[in-house]
């Protein structure tokens, strides 16, 4: 199994508290790689919240093919971060030569900031991630990430701790910092290697979303999902039709986010009819049924609002809790991994996400449990 943490906090936090709750899960995973996802920025990048950020590990020819990519669209550059590296020779990764994390300026035409990009912003901001990835998949010159104001994404394949000491993410006082921050380690293990597989997955809008598990309607969901908007792309895993069924259902379709739940893993017809609701329900099955999972599963998302969430399967077979005091919410695969950060908390108050429930944490860090 793959093994997930992740924390809401009231103040930024350093990546080492989630390497550490890694250490702690360290059974539970293969040291094949590790990568995360982080929102609601801090340290170097508290400044520049309104402006995309670039993260992209590539070589030297996709670094110079990238920038002339977002040179023709009218971007220039604002901040960019230069992560301070320890490049022993030993470390057990695949490093790549480059790795760009960069605030850009919008193009002229729509260069207004707001909280969240405009219409217009987004579209570009997506249109220009797809054509950065498929140059540089094309050209085998590197991976694209995110483009998006206030998110930060990292993945690597290689042992933790060694990509941990490459980037000097063991430091408690490390320039990366943020309020939400997500991550998983163990690499992509029913299909290809590849740096995109590893979870989280993040998608224009403001989405993250990782899973630890299996989803056996992967194929059912892909051919489905394909059709449905040019940002599905890639589906390196099958964790990856989950961000989309979230996207598409609160982003595209516009429907409350309980209504998630009831697309990926609703009730059985004879559950329904027993709500007064079931006339919609039995719709929803009904018309997106090819956005159903199958397989013992727990998904962690984040919002576009910095809310995050936590879904299990009907199965239940993945564990997955929460646990909390007055300054974060911490979540992982397991318990020892939760004490790692808050060994002091009051347990008798955490959670373990049931097979019918919503888990949401709200940006109070209150914890609500939404019963399907």
């Amino acid at each position: 199994m793959c093994r997930m943490a992740a924390i809401k906090s009231r103040d930024p936090v350093a990546p080492v508290l989630l390497l550490r709750m890694m250490l702690a899960m360290q059974k539970g995973h293969d040291n094949s790689g590790f990568a995360m996802v982080m929102q609601d920025l801090g340290g170097a990048f508290a400044e520049f919240k309104k402006f995309p950020l670039l993260s992209m590990a590539c070589t030297s020819a996709g670094l110079e093919t990238a920038e002339a990519i977002l040179e023709e669209a009218g971007f220039s550059p604002k901040f960019d971060y230069k992560p301070d590296v320890e490049n022993l020779p030993d470390l057990d990764f695949k490093r790549m030569p480059h790795y760009v994390f960069r605030n850009y300026r919008y193009p002229e035409r729509c260069n207004a900031l707001y909280d969240s990009p405009s219409a217009e912003q987004k579209q570009l901001l997506l249109e220009t991630r797809l054509k950065l990835r498929e140059t540089l998949t094309r050209e085998k010159q590197g991976f694209v990430y995110s483009f998006w104001p206030d998110v930060l994404t990292l993945k690597e394949v290689g042992d933790p701790r060694d990509i941990g000491t490459y980037f000097q993410l063991w430091n408690d006082d490390h320039w990366l910092k943020a309020r939400v921050v997500s991550a998983q380690c163990r690499q992509n293990t029913n299909y290809k290697i590849v740096r995109y597989a590893a979870h989280p997955f993040f998608i224009e809008g403001g989405y993250t979303l990782m899973g630890n598990g299996e989803n056996t309607f992967y194929q059912k969901n892909k051919e489905f999902q394909q059709r449905l908007h040019p940002a599905y792309v890639g589906f390196e895993s099958d964790t990856q039709c989950f961000l989309y069924t979230l996207h598409y259902v609160v982003d595209e379709l516009g429907w409350p986010l309980e209504y998630f739940k009831h697309v990926i893993t609703p009730l059985t017809f004879e559950e329904m009819q027993k709500r007064t609701d079931a006339p919609v329900l039995q719709q929803i099955r009904q018309s997106l049924m090819n956005l159903e999972i199958n397989g013992p599963n727990t998904v962690v998302f984040v919002l576009p609002d910095n809310r995050m969430g936590v879904i299990a399967d009907a199965k239940k077979l993945r564990p997955y809790v929460i646990g909390k005091d007055d300054e974060m919410v911490v979540s992982a695969s397991e318990v020892c991994g939760v004490n790692m950060v808050i060994p002091n908390r009051n347990t008798e108050h955490d959670i373990y996400p049931g097979e019918r429930e919503t888990v949401i944490v709200n940006n109070g860090l209150e914890v609500e449990r939404w019963q399907q």
